[in-house]
């Protein structure tokens, strides 16, 4: 196995944001892409990545291969790849190399580790909204929400999605409209409400800095989707369980 990577970004910032939320993760190395599903340690959130083989300048994968590494591990070596280095993964006695290469050549070595996690299964999901906007409008909002509470409702109805935040004294309203930027697909008439976590969303809107657009899928009381995709690089999604209001 050898793949490598003239634009270092789409690994280094991927795994910069799934670490966030996952500790230790298995990535399927597949002769078309490497992929990993994983749910965070409180089984709030799924993450869905695919970093797909067209991305690469060398692929070398001859049969499926599974490894198991700790992504702050491998966040701090990512960290030390500059945008003109060329990124290396290569296995080497139970250990992912990573060679580094520019003007200088650097190796890092990282254990490969044994996980009891299961292997996680993508759920199926019917959702009543889908709506496709620049990722800076869905950050600019959950930063607007972040001020005055802990959780936000997203709310779509006929021609407009709306996002609302309650504290004890604040409250905040954000409308985006369906408009030549975004594009809102109601799949049922009826209004829809879901409430999500602020400390998750904040996590997963730092993909917008892999893709410029993204689609949020939501539905009342029901779990939420983010995709983040650039075409023929990278997908990175989220799934993150609704808050459901004790009466």
């Amino acid at each position: 196995m050898k793949l490598s990577l003239a634009e270092p970004r789409y690994l280094k910032d991927s795994i910069s944001i799934i670490s966030e939320l996952v500790n230790e993760a298995t990535f399927k190395i597949t002769p078309q892409a490497i992929e990993l599903v994983a749910m965070d340690p409180a089984n709030v959130a799924m993450v869905i990545f695919k970093l797909l083989s067209s991305s690469f300048i060398e692929y070398d994968v001859k049969k499926p291969v599974e490894v198991a590494i700790n992504l702050n591990n491998m966040k701090q070596i990512m960290r030390r790849a500059g945008p003109n280095d060329m990124l290396t993964l290569e296995l080497e006695e139970e250990k992912l190399k990573i060679t580094l290469k520019s003007n200088t050549k650097r190796t890092f070595y990282l254990p490969i580790i044994n996980t009891e996690e299961k292997e996680q299964k993508i759920p199926e999901l019917d959702f009543g909204v889908n709506i496709k906007t620049k990722s800076t409008v869905l950050n600019e909002a959950i930063e607007d929400a972040d001020i005055v509470a802990e959780s936000v409702s997203f709310i779509a109805e006929e021609g407009r999605f709306m996002m609302e935040a309650e504290g004890d004294l604040s409250k905040a309203h954000i409308e985006i409209k369906d408009d030549s930027s975004t594009k809102i697909d109601m799949r049922k008439k009826e209004k829809l409400k879901a409430k999500y976590s602020i400390e998750y969303l904040k996590k997963m809107i730092t993909a917008g800095k892999l893709a410029d657009e993204v689609v949020i899928h939501f539905n009342t009381d029901y779990p939420l989707k983010l995709d983040y995709k650039t075409l023929d690089k990278v997908s990175l999604s989220f799934i993150l369980a609704p808050r459901v209001e004790n009466e």
